[in-house]
């Protein structure tokens, strides 16, 4: 029975050829260096050895060579799975996965980080950064330290979500919030709705403000009033739907909507048991439990899983030094919905 092949090395080819192995390896990546000059003879006779042997390069050498690992870092700030945020955070690290798999990378989830108050960080004693190529970042709030810490120190990296500037501007794919919240509020007042509400922060991460900015612009533009009821505290459920309620109705509020999909579901459904008239969009997929409704909400579909290939497009690029925009905003799609009626239906 005959063995198989001996794979050729760049070994094999150096003795073929009485060259070193260095200067094998950069004839095969096309580099020269200062300290190897490589007549064209030199070259042709090593090209001539490689097509001659069919010689095949390692890839892991070859990627070690680019000093590419081929490793996409993923960090996330809250546990995504399992967790009451699993199925909001899926989508985007479906993306991810599949952009990966696209372009032959592999992941690496960083799940080390120790817990500072309440939230992991991504530098410590025994990070694992530079296992990877670069990283895709992931959470509601991304502290602003870590991201003016990456930049400075030149790590690649990519946000899900916009960010502002952190010492310089950060790399992300975001979702166009305050157009589409904009475009929802013009829908309202087409409908009839001369007096509007916000519910919801408004304000503080840059996917709230986004939302609240969107709608007071829109409101501002349109000429009708733009009422704003605020949760408790940052992140924090509306504890009195009741209380939310009839303040607007007292403001003569005919439209509401809800940064936060729980809070307009449970607004809308305090309505419809009272027999009051109240349009309610929200905007967005859920974060957290929801009250059990049959009713379709006017509402926002964020591109989630386009925003996590696409950031690991962007930091591919970022990685491989090509040109193009390092910050993108994908539109969302304005879901029409049974919530949002003409003004008195």
């Amino acid at each position: 029975m005959t063995g198989a092949r001996r794979r050729v090395t760049q070994q094999d080819i150096a003795r073929m050829t009485g060259v070193s192995q260095a200067t094998v390896s950069l004839v095969l990546n096309g580099r020269s260096d200062a300290d190897v000059k490589l007549s064209a003879e030199t070259r042709e006779k090593v090209l001539r050895a490689i097509a001659e042997t069919g010689y095949v390069a390692d890839p892991i050498a070859r990627r070690l060579a680019a000093r590419h690992n081929r490793i996409i870092g993923v960090f996330t700030y809250e546990p995504v799975f399992p967790s009451a945020n699993s199925d909001f955070f899926h989508p985007f690290l479906v993306g991810i996965e599949q952009q990966a798999e696209v372009l032959g990378c592999d992941l690496l989830l960083m799940t080390s980080a120790p817990v500072v108050d309440g939230r992991r960080r991504i530098f410590h004693g025994d990070n694992r950064l530079r296992l990877a190529d670069g990283s895709v970042l992931l959470g509601r709030t991304l502290d602003r330290t870590d991201l003016a810490r990456l930049l400075a120190e030149e790590i690649p990296f990519v946000s899900i979500g916009r960010r502002d500037d952190a010492g310089g501007p950060v790399p992300y794919v975001g979702a166009d919030y305050a157009a589409a919240t904009a475009e929802i509020v013009r829908r309202a007042v087409a409908l009839g709705h001369d007096r509007l509400a916000y519910l919801g922060q408004g304000s503080g991460p840059e996917s709230w403000a986004d939302r609240g900015r969107g709608f007071r612009e829109a409101a501002a533009a349109a000429g009708v009033y733009g009422g704003h009821f605020a949760p408790p505290a940052e992140g924090e459920p509306v504890r009195d739907t009741a209380a939310v309620l009839d303040a607007a109705l007292a403001a003569g509020v005919t439209a509401v909507v809800a940064e936060e999909h729980a809070d307009g579901v449970a607004l809308f459904e305090l309505a419809r048991e009272r027999g009051v008239a109240l349009s309610v969009a929200t905007l967005g997929e859920p974060t957290r439990a929801a009250l059990p409704t049959a009713v379709e909400f006017t509402s926002l579909r964020i591109p989630r899983q386009a925003m996590g290939a696409q950031a690991v497009e962007v930091l591919t690029a970022l990685i491989e030094g090509t040109p193009g925009g390092r910050q993108r905003l994908l539109p969302c799609e304005v879901v029409s919905g049974e919530t949002l009626s003409e003004r008195g239906n």
